[in-house]
């Protein structure tokens, strides 16, 4: 499974090879040898490179569940206390939110493995969804998804520019994040609401937007906790439109079977005596 997974990841043979670190012929014969025992073909050529057929864009979603249940598997035997956590987090949380819990729960915790991935939320929400993350820290997961909201933070989306550039949010070019980004998603939609179509600059990551906001390139709708150090410094200030700020709480997500592991970073991220103000509510 985790060489046809290879394979899908990379649309080749070669470079699945390379990843593995086996010869081409050997990646090969695994994918053939899958094939003759499903009965069924999971990649044809294209181009220079190999694509999933149908049959193979599902078997590889459920090779995926299965490799994260084993590792999910595995963690799950082991005391909590010496088990393995794999973090997700939006780059906003991941930024703001999550470093100060984390280290105090490293602290707490020393012989925990601890992973984290920064990702746009579809893709963190999919990879919990496959048991490739134990806990992610994003927006509101999608309904009927199968997963558990363990714990909420307030949190508040407000539009923001460069401070003293008199900035029009309805004229002004819009800065916003990648694909994938519930911000994203969250500003188109709103733009819609109001009724315009302002110019727009797509700078994917999360820093690249806040930046750009600063140097008065445009406006941007963004966690009120990512921006509260510049607009206390008169580098940003906060615009005034309608129907913001929205309340957009972070969630803690797990799936409805949490690693021991994923449970103790629960407790520990809603103990408000040990991480403070970073405190989420259970």
């Amino acid at each position: 499974m985790e060489t046809f997974l290879a394979v899908a990841k990379h649309s080749s043979i070669r470079r699945a090879a390379a990843q593995l670190h086996i010869t081409e012929a050997a990646v090969s014969a695994a994918v053939a040898y899958i094939e003759k025992q499903l009965g069924a073909k999971l990649i044809a050529k294209s181009g220079r490179g190999v694509a999933l057929t149908e049959a193979g864009r599902i078997y590889a979603e459920y090779c995926r569940s299965i490799l994260g249940l084993m590792t999910e598997a595995q963690a799950a035997v082991r005391r909590a206390e010496t088990g393995r956590l794999r973090l997700g987090a939006v780059s906003t949380a991941g930024e703001y939110l999550l470093l100060r819990p984390l280290a105090s729960f490293r602290d707490r915790f020393p012989d925990i493995e601890v992973g984290l991935s920064i990702h746009p939320r579809d893709t963190l929400f999919l990879e919990l969804r496959h048991h490739e993350a134990d806990l992610v820290i994003a927006g509101r997961p999608p309904r009927d998804a199968g997963l558990v909201v363990r714990a909420r933070r307030a949190s508040q989306l407000v539009v923001v520019g460069r401070a003293g550039r008199h900035l029009d949010p309805r004229t002004a070019t819009w800065l916003l994040r990648g694909e994938g980004s519930g911000t994203r998603e969250t500003t188109l939609n709103l733009l819609d609401r109001w009724q315009i179509r302002p110019p727009a600059l797509t700078l994917g990551t999360h820093g690249a937007v806040l930046a750009a906001a600063r140097e008065g390139l445009g406006v941007t709708l963004i966690h009120s906790d990512a921006v509260d150090g510049d607009v206390a410094a008169g580098r940003l200030e906060v615009l005034p439109m309608e129907g913001t700020p929205l309340d957009r709480p972070w969630h803690v997500v797990t799936t409805r079977t949490p690693t021991p592991a994923a449970r103790l970073f629960v407790a520990h991220i809603t103990d408000r005596e040990r991480v403070g103000a970073a405190a989420f509510e259970s």
